[in-house]
């Protein structure tokens, strides 16, 4: 019986989804996830618009989204997702700082947020709780989410790139990755004035004199991200 006939049977393997735009990568947590007794693999996907394209058929039970992906940011897919599957839970596993992004996925319509380094064990947990109808995070940004909370109304203004929106933080990476503007426009399908536009806004956010800085900050960002 293939994965596509699964739902909907009682005690059958829950249907999965991936989209990760590395190839071994998204081969390697296939297999993991065939591997297991409940779960099951129905589709893969390495761009968002192969994602969309492929699930609304598919109809999957989770979809598990990388943040970066060659055609688009994985927060943007996430909110598509959400508009055109408004039921189906999706998780995040990605390699990018969860305390950054973890929020930001949950924002968009996540049910729960993983990174990469995790163990197996914690993936598996993850991926069962959040099929099961709760949120997941690691119990550190459970943690930090808590202390922002309390601390909210007595925090300082921050220069710090968390203030960035989703969109400029897009555009901080993509300065960091050493695109120019016009690339930057290109490859987010908006105008060069418009990227002009977050540029001046991530330099008033983080206190930067002029571009210089802004690509140092946004070069030094990344490179710390990669670490």
């Amino acid at each position: 019986m293939s994965p596509k006939t699964l739902s909907g049977i009682p005690g059958a393997k829950k249907r999965l989804f991936l989209i990760e735009d590395h190839p071994v990568t998204r081969e390697g947590f296939a297999q993991l996830l065939n591997y297991q007794e409940d779960l099951a693999v129905c589709g893969q996907a390495g761009t968002a618009a192969k994602a969309l394209s492929l699930m609304e058929s598919l109809k999957p039970d989770l979809a598990i989204v990388d943040i970066s992906l060659a055609d688009s940011s994985g927060l943007d897919l996430i909110k598509d997702l959400k508009s055109r599957l408004p039921r189906m839970p999706i998780l995040v596993l990605s390699t990018h700082d969860e305390t950054l992004y973890a929020e930001r996925a949950m924002r968009a319509g996540a049910r729960g947020y993983v990174m990469k380094q995790a163990p197996t064990a914690e993936l598996m947990q993850a991926i069962r709780a959040v099929l099961s109808g709760e949120l997941w995070l690691s119990q550190s940004m459970r943690n930090r989410l808590v202390q922002k909370h309390l601390h909210s109304e007595t925090t300082p203004i921050s220069t710090d790139v968390e203030t960035l929106s989703d969109r400029e933080l897009q555009v901080f990476e993509l300065i960091g990755n050493g695109l120019t503007t016009r690339k930057i426009a290109a490859k987010l399908g908006v105008s060069v004035s418009t990227v002009e536009t977050h540029r001046g806004h991530i330099k008033d956010k983080l206190r930067l004199a002029n571009g210089t800085e802004l690509v140092r900050r946004a070069v030094g960002w990344v490179n710390d991200q990669r670490k």
